[in-house]
């Protein structure tokens, strides 16, 4: 626990553990440590207690702080200490203290909760690992005792380095996300892409909270869509094309396939034309005929493995490339079937439905097999979500799906619900805005390669721009790329997810303000500070006196820094990547502040260990952060 890091932190400056009597004989004030000493007793004697408190996150000073104020509360008020803890919020301002608790979130029968705040406020005055609680207004703000976090937060970060802020939250869960599915016959485009970043990101989440994820990719592989493009490729298919570049070709051939069937459009449909083509192709893949399933599978490989080409740009990884083709044909006659025999079924002009209306008008009637007894995306959703079940047995599936599908991922959980399946209650749907303006210089047609390719060569001349920097750096065609890459997936998450936003290229490259290259611009230089000063060891760092961290640059940095596994807490219960890189923008322009003010070449070498220490933190935490949402740090540009 936090008593026992404690100890072994303040090995180099023990007069931090002795008590009042031992510091007068050694002739040192024990004044200004009076709150760690009491602190450090606390814990000591409170660990057992500790361990059954509502939280599995490693021990740090903010869970310690949660634990301490819920139990000292709930001598005051009688409250759940449970309640009272998951009550205790984290604020936006470091101005509003460490810890923040909205008094009326505890629901506490009074007749003022100002004045209820100030009275809690002065029996919580006491606790010995806060400087000051303050009522302000309906809240109360704890400020935690600056030497404290200092001495315990640096060393924290710098020994779990990359795994700070991992715990065991989840630990024996599983957790299945579907994410990015885009549709073979259609070009991959920016609905695809919002979905790919933010499932990458809650897949990362997850992972790092404990739980067993599986990541899939449910691809759009079958249907009257791929109907359409057989027959496209049966009549304008190249083979060399095929091979170069099939996501291009392939929508090249779908777009002509469409503007052929416009043409006949108000055509009495003969036997020969390409709509009837289209349904016999597709009613053949239904049965089964390997000619059909052949041309299916080919064109099916060849383009996951050109979207697993540009997947692995984006740090991007799946477990499984499934889709609609893997829901067995059985699976859905079964659902099929369960919903008749519940007497959820109607007939409507020889197509079966379903009345969702008799639960909620707004969910309407669903169509769930055609009159010629051919199934429907919502047929084979319901038949994946049984069979995925069945397989994998998780605890939670998530669908990162656009807000355009609201109503159709409503209308899934409901009937899936009305099966009787009992998991169908750990479903949830993440849902995202659109992308708008979004195209490149040559058209408005948008392929992912496309726009990484361009952001691409626009950061290279950023970067060439600069000769004698660029000479430092090995690969810069790698890094520009590394860069455009943060630029495009930080445009998309920087503000919540359901929000549309305007795909804005300048903006998006640029390396002031909050964008992708300023944040690899402070990692890098964070870099770089540690290198110039390559005397000082990371042992020198974990070993330092940190009590010399007395600036409030410096205090305010650290008071960031200890906060991000709580950041990575509220992000799971938002599924907002905007709350990580929100975040890691706080923590960026807090070290900008501190560049000009605490130099580390030329100080003293104790203060300029200790000052190396929080700039370590600083990258490790920042790196940490950049990973999770899927960025790759860069260490020179």
């Amino acid at each position: 626990m936090l008593y026992s890091r404690w100890k072994a932190f303040t090995k180099g400056f023990s007069y931090l553990r002795h008590t009042p009597e031992e510091c007068r004989l050694k002739g040192q004030s024990f004044r200004s440590y009076r709150p760690v000493y009491l602190f450090c007793r606390f814990q000591h004697t409170t660990t057992q207690s500790l361990s059954k408190e509502p939280s599995t996150f490693p021990s740090n000073v903010l869970v310690e702080t949660r634990t301490e104020i819920a139990k000292k509360l709930h001598e005051l008020s009688g409250i759940d200490k449970h309640f009272i803890y998951e009550s205790i919020d984290r604020p936006n301002k470091l101005d509003s203290g460490d810890l923040l608790l909205p008094v009326p979130r505890l629901k506490y029968k009074c007749n003022s909760y100002k004045e209820l705040a100030k009275q809690w406020a002065a029996g919580l005055s006491q606790l010995p690992c806060c400087e000051k609680v303050v009522a302000s207004g309906p809240f109360i703000q704890f400020f935690l005792n600056h030497l404290l976090l200092t001495t315990s937060s640096i060393p924290c970060i710098l020994q779990q380095s990359d795994n700070y802020g991992r715990s065991d939250l989840l630990l024996g869960k599983r957790t299945l996300i579907e994410y990015s599915s885009p549709n073979i016959a259609k070009p991959f485009h920016a609905g695809h892409l919002r979905s790919t970043i933010i499932g990458g990101f809650l897949s990362n989440l997850h992972e790092t909270l404990g739980s067993d994820v599986i990541r899939m990719n449910y691809l759009g592989d079958w249907g009257r869509q791929f109907g359409i493009l057989a027959v496209g490729f049966e009549m304008f298919g190249d083979e060399t094309k095929l091979e170069q570049d099939p996501i291009y070709h392939l929508f090249d051939v779908y777009v002509r396939i469409n503007k052929e069937m416009l043409k006949e459009e108000n055509s009495t449909l003969p036997s020969n034309s390409i709509k009837s083509k289209v349904r016999t192709y597709f009613k053949n893949m239904e049965e089964g005929d390997p000619s059909a399933l052949q041309l299916w599978k080919r064109l099916r490989d060849l383009s996951i493995q050109k979207y697993a080409e540009t997947y692995s740009k984006l740090n991007i990884k799946f477990d499984s490339y499934s889709g609609e083709s893997s829901v067995p044909p059985d699976t859905v006659r079964q659902v099929l079937q369960r919903l008749g025999e519940k007497g959820l079924t109607y007939k409507d002009n020889g197509a079966t439905a379903v009345d969702l209306s008799v639960y909620s008008k707004n969910l309407g009637q669903v169509i769930i097999q055609k009159s010629d007894d051919t199934s429907l995306y919502v047929t084979r959703d319901i038949g994946a979500a049984v069979s995925r079940y069945e397989k994998y047995h998780f605890d939670k599936m998530i669908y990162v799906i656009s807000s355009q599908q609201d109503l159709y991922m409503s209308q899934l959980f409901k009937i899936l619900e009305l099966l009787g399946y009992e998991w169908a209650k750990d479903l949830a749907h993440v849902n995202f805005g659109m992308v708008k303006g979004m195209s490149t210089r040559k058209g408005n047609v948008v392929f992912l390669d496309t726009i990484i390719n361009e952001a691409t060569n626009r950061m290279l001349q950023v970067l060439q721009g600069n000769p004698q920097k660029c000479k430092q750096v090995s690969d810069p065609y790698d890094t520009a790329q590394k860069i455009a890459i943060s630029a495009i997936m930080i445009q998309d998450m920087q503000s919540k997810r359901v929000n549309n936003y305007d795909f804005k290229w300048d903006r998006m490259l640029s390396f002031e303000g909050d964008t992708g290259p300023y944040l690899e611009y402070t990692h890098s230089r964070l870099y770089s500070i540690g290198e110039k000063c390559s005397d000082i060891t990371m042992k020198d760092c974990k070993t330092a006196d940190f009590t010399l961290l007395t600036e409030p640059l410096a205090i305010n940095l650290v008071r960031l820094l200890v906060q991000y596994p709580d950041v990575l807490l509220k992000s799971l219960t938002t599924m907002e990547p905007s709350t990580v890189v929100s975040y890691l923008f706080r923590v960026a322009h807090q070290v900008s502040s501190c560049y000009n003010v605490l130099w580390v070449a030329g100080q003293e070498p104790r203060v300029a260990a200790a000052r190396l220490a929080l700039y370590c933190s600083a990258k490790q935490v920042l790196k940490n952060g950049m990973r999770l949402i899927g960025l790759t740090p860069v260490n020179r540009m």
